[in-house]
C-alpha cells in the first residue's frame, strides 16, 4: 500500500513534474492517498493533480492570497479553481478549505467549490470553508446524513418556498461567520415553526437533539438581544455556546450591543440546562446594560454543570442589587438546593467600583450563587481583589 497521508510543497521544475507525469504508472501515483494536506503556491499547483486520489478520505487546502496581488496572482487563481472543481470528493469525510482573502477573488472559488460540495456523499462528516456556496450545493451539504461539523461563511439556503422539505443533518458542532449569523438563527427557528408541534418532527429535529457547540464567530457591533437568543433556545442540548462578541470596533470605539434583559436570561438558562460553557459576548466598560447580578440566579439554578460564564450585568448599583436580590426567595432557597459548579467568571471590562468592603460583601453574594467560584477575570482592580480573596478562601 503506497502513501496515506501527503503535505503537498515541493518546489519541482517543470522538466520533473513533465517526466512524472509522463511515466505515471497506473491508477497514479498515489492510488491509495487518502489524506491531502495542500498549500496552494505557485509552486506546486502544476503538479498538483498527481496527488489526486480516488479514495481521498480528508482534504485540506490552504489558498493565502496576500491584498493587491490579484494579478499577479491570475494563474494560480485560474489553476486553483480548475483543480477545486475536479477534486475526487466522493468518499471525503473531511473538508476544509482556507483562503486568506476577502474581496472579488474569493468569489471565484464559488462555482468551482460548489461543484465540488455537489458531488460529496454520506460518508462526509466535516465541512469548512469561507467560500460562499451556491443554494442549490448548500441544500446539498446540510442534508448530508452524517455530516456532524459544519462551518460556514455564507448566508443560509433560500428555502422559502418549500421550508419544511429542508431537513437538517444531525450537527454536534456548527460555526457561524458573524456576517451571516442572524440570518442562519434565523432560519433555524422558522424550520422548527414551520411544521405544527403535533406532528412531532420538524425540519430541525435531528439537530436539536444532536448540537452540542454553537459559535458566532469573532464580531463587532453584534446585536445580543432577545430575537438573538430566542433563536438558540430550540438546541435545548447544547453544552457549549460561544457569542463571540464585542461592543466596539477596531479602534476600540462603540456603545453597548448587549441588551437583554434578566427574564430573558431566565429563558435561556433554563432552555438550555446542560450547558458547561456560556459565552455571550466581551462585556464592555460602558456599563450601561439593564441585566443585573439578579440574571445570575437562573442561571446558577437551571445551568448546574457551567464551568464558564462570560456576560454583561451591570454594576452601577451592584451593591444594592444584591441587597434587593437576598431578599428574593430563590436566592434565600440558594443553600439548600444544587447550584451551578462554575469555576470562572469572565467579567473583562466591566467596571467595579466600590469600596474595600462592599467589595467584599460582592465576593460573598457571589460565592453563595456560584459556591465554586475560583476566578473572576475582570481589568478592573477590584475584581482583582474579588479573587484574590477566592484564592484565600481555597
Amino acid at each position: 500500500m503506497l502513501e496515506a497521508y501527503v503535505v503537498v510543497w515541493l518546489d519541482l521544475d517543470r522538466d520533473t513534474v513533465g517526466k512524472l507525469r509522463l511515466n505515471s504508472p497506473a491508477g497514479g501515483w498515489f492510488p491509495a492517498l487518502q489524506t491531502l494536506c495542500w498549500d496552494f503556491s505557485k509552486f506546486n499547483l502544476p503538479y498538483c493533480d498527481l496527488f489526486l486520489s480516488p479514495h481521498l478520505t480528508k482534504v485540506f487546502i490552504w489558498f493565502p492570497l496576500p491584498e493587491g496581488e490579484v494579478e499577479y496572482h491570475s494563474d494560480l487563481l485560474s489553476s486553483g479553481t480548475s483543480i477545486i472543481s475536479t477534486l475526487p470528493t466522493s468518499t471525503l469525510q473531511a473538508f476544509t478549505i482556507r483562503i486568506h482573502h476577502r474581496g472579488p477573488p474569493l468569489t471565484l472559488f464559488k462555482d468551482p467549490l460548489s461543484s465540488a460540495v455537489l458531488r460529496c456523499g454520506p460518508s462526509l462528516t466535516r465541512f469548512y470553508s469561507r467560500v460562499l456556496l451556491s443554494d442549490e450545493a448548500m441544500n446539498h451539504l446540510v442534508r448530508l446524513p452524517n455530516l456532524y461539523d459544519l462551518r460556514v461563511e455564507g448566508p443560509p439556503p433560500n428555502c422559502s418556498i418549500s421550508p419544511a422539505s429542508l431537513v437538517f443533518s444531525p450537527l454536534i458542532k456548527c460555526t457561524l461567520a458573524p456576517s451571516t449569523a442572524v440570518q442562519w438563527l434565523s432560519l433555524f427557528k422558522c424550520l422548527e415553526d414551520c411544521v405544527p408541534a403535533m406532528l412531532g418532527v420538524t425540519p430541525m429535529s435531528r439537530t436539536k437533539e444532536s448540537l452540542k457547540y454553537l459559535h458566532v464567530e469573532h464580531s463587532f457591533n453584534l446585536t445580543v438581544d432577545a430575537s438573538f437568543t430566542s433563536s438558540i433556545q430550540i438546541f435545548w442540548n447544547l453544552t457549549h455556546l460561544n457569542v463571540d462578541a464585542h461592543c466596539y470596533d477596531n479602534h476600540g470605539r462603540g456603545q453597548c450591543h448587549f441588551v437583554l434583559n434578566n427574564n430573558d436570561i431566565a429563558k435561556l438558562a433554563t432552555a438550555l440546562p446542560r450547558l458547561k460553557t456560556l459565552l455571550l459576548g466581551y462585556p464592555c466598560p460602558w456599563n450601561t446594560c439593564v441585566t443585573t447580578v439578579a440574571c445570575l440566579l437562573p442561571i446558577s439554578i437551571h445551568c448546574a454543570e457551567l464551568e464558564e460564564l462570560e456576560i454583561h450585568f451591570n454594576t452601577a448599583n451592584i451593591a444594592v442589587d444584591f441587597e434587593n436580590i437576598s431578599k428574593d426567595l430563590q436566592f434565600q432557597a440558594l443553600t439548600s438546593s444544587e447550584r451551578s459548579s462554575l469555576e470562572l467568571l469572565i467579567v473583562h471590562q466591566m467596571p467595579l467600583t466600590v469600596g474595600w468592603e462592599e467589595c467584599l460583601d460582592v465576593g460573598n453574594k457571589l460565592i453563595k450563587i456560584f459556591p465554586s467560584l475560583q476566578n473572576i477575570c475582570g481589568s478592573d482592580q477590584r475584581w482583582r481583589d474579588i479573587t484574590c480573596n477566592l484564592c484565600t478562601r481555597l
